[in-house]
This record gives structure tokens, sequence and C-alpha cells, in this order.
């Protein structure tokens, strides 16, 4: 029963993060946050209806959780994020981010479905080098804001994912899941389909 439940939560996982796919970095509808909501608003959004970048943030939770990693490790992340974000608003270039992006979402649906434990260095690296990169994707909805919504949009980004990755990280925990374990392995599986799916948009625009 418990994996009958997963597959079909997965499934609507997928069909979710695919149909939202469009609107990854249009929060506003294109238009640049103008008010403290605005900002706030748009921080809390992006990360969830961004499938690559919300694929991301629950393998975060998957990989802390069935690793016993500290509960800390996630702020290496949303930390780098906001630092990401910032490095856009200066007009500091990160080239072929939205590839690296990708790329960081499949490593780690791999990483997570290959069923065994990593070290914790690994995934403090992975995700200090793929939160600058997360983070200076957001910051493409966010360039040419005044200081009120830029500041919103950075506490309502740090409240999304770290509610989101610590939250898995947590669940994980309470259902006692190793990394051998069925249910992570699937769930890395689906994280890696997300990831290989935004590289080839990435790479094949339009594909």
């Amino acid at each position: 029963m418990g994996v009958r439940l997963l597959c079909r939560t997965a499934l609507v996982a997928v069909l979710f993060l695919f149909t939202t796919s469009a609107f990854a970095h249009h929060v506003m509808g294109g238009a640049t946050p103008s008010t403290l909501v605005e900002g706030l608003l748009s921080g809390i959004a992006h990360p969830v209806i961004g499938p690559d970048h919300l694929a991301f943030l629950l393998a975060i939770g998957i990989a802390v959780g069935i690793g016993g990693l500290n509960l800390a490790l996630p702020a290496l992340f949303v930390i780098a994020s906001a630092i990401g974000v910032m490095l856009h608003v200066n007009g500091i270039n990160l080239p072929g981010a939205e590839i690296v992006v990708a790329c960081s979402v499949l490593l780690a649906g791999f990483l997570i479905a290959r069923g065994r434990a990593l070290s914790v260095w690994l995934w403090a690296v992975l995700f200090v080098v793929a939160g600058l990169f997360h983070g200076y994707a957001f910051g493409e909805s966010i360039v040419g804001a005044e200081t009120s919504p830029l500041h919103a949009y950075l506490v309502g980004l740090i409240f999304v994912q770290s509610t989101l990755s610590v939250g898995t990280a947590l669940f994980a925990r309470w259902r006692g899941l190793g990394s051998s374990e069925l249910m992570p392995r699937l769930a890395g599986a689906a994280i890696v389909g997300v990831g290989l799916t935004a590289l080839i948009g990435q790479l094949i625009p339009g594909a």
C-alpha cells in the first residue's frame, strides 16, 4: 500500500511540476515586484512553481533525512541562493546558470536514486554550488526592484526554501527511511526525470 501511494503521489507531483514549468520565472506575470507584498509573494512562490527548483529542494530534504545529516545543512543552500540573487541583482554574471541548475537537479536525483549513503561534505559542496546558481536564476525576476520588495523577496525565498527542505527531511526521518529503501530511491528517480527534462529544455529549446 505504501509503494502504491508513493507512486500515485509521485505521478501527481510530476504532472504538477511540468504543468507549472511555464511560470517558473514569471511569478508576477513577468512584471518586477514593485511593493513589499509583491516581493514577499514572489519570493514565496518562485521556488514552488519552478519545477527544477522545487525538485532540488525536495532532494535536499530527502538527502538530509535519509542520511541522518544535520538539519542545519539545508541552510547552506538557502544562504548560497540568497547570495546568488544578490549577484544577479548587482550585475555579476554566472554563465550557464540554467544549465547548471538542471545539472544540479539531475545529479542530486541520481545520488539519491543510487541508494548509497554519501559523505556530508559531498552534499555540502553540492548545496553551496547549486545554491549560488539557483539563486542567480531566481534573481532574474527581481532585477530592477526597489529595496523594499527586494528585501521582502529574499525573506519569502529564505522562508519557503527552509520550510520545504527541512520539512521534507523531518518527514523522511519520521518515516524512518534509509538511503537504500525503495521510497527515497523512487523519489530520486523522479527528480532525475525533472532534471533531465530541464536540461534537454536548455540544450534544445522548444524540445
